[in-house]
């Protein structure tokens, strides 16, 4: 059977800022594909250019002070260069977005009913009524009670869970296509972050939609997606089958985030950690860019590193990844 086309298809998107110094680049050559009903996990430390990756997507970088580079095809269409008022007609039909902070994302004047319909009124012609349903339909599919109770309720009277459930109801209630997912369990504890991601999970598998999961936390990504695509300093440096790259990770730093899960480490002893921290724009090394944190850096690392192909559909950024071993977490 032949692979789906993708839905997706990110090819060699860069990102850069306009700054007092010049333009800083801060995304390079960052590709990867999602294909219908996928859910694909985007991980890596603070700062690794996964926000930002995610923002360019939905086409929200401000055009005055960014560049965007490369190539985004949706169902086929490039969304680089798209004019504003075209994108706007597939944000939120076709292509949508949870944001990290449902309390600053969330208009605290509005009623969580009001934003909902705003968002359906807007890119269909229908009622206040059926917007009223609609909406109340959408607050019951992200698990609420009381949908129409909470329709008509304020952000401030929600609890945290709750808020970001509602954000996750004005995010389908268009049914897009691919949703993307920013960090959607942030500030929240690990009861009601396990509920979410059942939700989202639920949700792409009743409504076929794709997901893109941005976290840096890879124990969810490892229950949610199927695909995972790991980021360091603006470079996708890994991507493959989530079970492959759990059994076998082919680059020190998804290794070093795997094994810094504290589900994983053992009992009693230190957690591992990666040493060392992102690099900061303007000191990005020559070469790897992990190297300098890398514990098995060797002088071909000093040359710039291509991705090199790994069956049966993976990829990783890294010239020895064929000369060391490195632990997973699967057997």
């Amino acid at each position: 059977m032949a692979a789906a086309e993708p839905l997706l298809d990110v090819r060699d998107l860069g990102i850069a800022f306009r700054t007092g110094g010049g333009m800083v680049q801060v995304t390079r050559e960052v590709s990867f594909s999602i294909a219908p009903g996928e859910a694909v996990g985007l991980v890596g430390e603070s700062g690794c250019g996964k926000t930002v990756t995610g923002l360019a997507l939905m086409g929200l970088l401000p055009r005055a002070t960014s560049t965007v580079s490369g190539q985004v095809l949706l169902d086929g269409e490039n969304l680089v260069g798209m004019a504003p008022r075209d994108f706007r007609r597939r944000r939120g039909s076709k292509i949508s977005m949870i944001f990290q902070e449902p309390m600053s994302a969330l208009d605290p004047v509005f009623t969580i009913g009001e934003q909902i319909s705003e968002t359906l009124r807007t890119h269909h012609p229908v009622s206040r009524k059926e917007a009223r349903e609609r909406g109340i339909e959408a607050l019951a599919k992200v698990g609420i009670p009381e949908p129409t109770l909470r329709y008509d309720s304020y952000p401030h009277q929600l609890s945290g869970g709750m808020r970001q459930r509602a954000m996750i109801a004005i995010a389908i209630v268009c049914e897009p296509r691919l949703l993307i997912a920013d960090e959607p369990t942030t500030a929240l504890d690990v009861t009601v972050q396990a509920q979410i991601v059942d939700v989202l999970g639920d949700l792409c598998s009743r409504l076929g939609m794709a997901m893109l999961f941005i976290t840096h936390d890879l124990g969810l990504v490892a229950e949610t997606c199927s695909r995972l695509v790991t980021m360091y300093a603006g470079e996708v440096i890994e991507q493959g089958a989530i079970d492959d790259v759990l059994r076998r990770p082919r680059h020190p730093y998804t290794s070093g985030l795997l094994r810094s899960l504290p589900a994983l480490a053992e009992r009693k002893s230190r957690l591992p950690a990666i040493a060392g921290r992102v690099p900061a724009r303007g000191e990005i090394p020559p070469g790897c860019r992990f190297r300098p944190r890398c514990g098995f850096a060797e002088p071909p690392c000093e040359a710039e590193q291509p991705l090199h192909a790994i069956p049966p559909a993976g990829q990783v950024r890294c010239c020895r990844h064929d000369q060391i071993a490195l632990a997973g977490v699967l057997s």
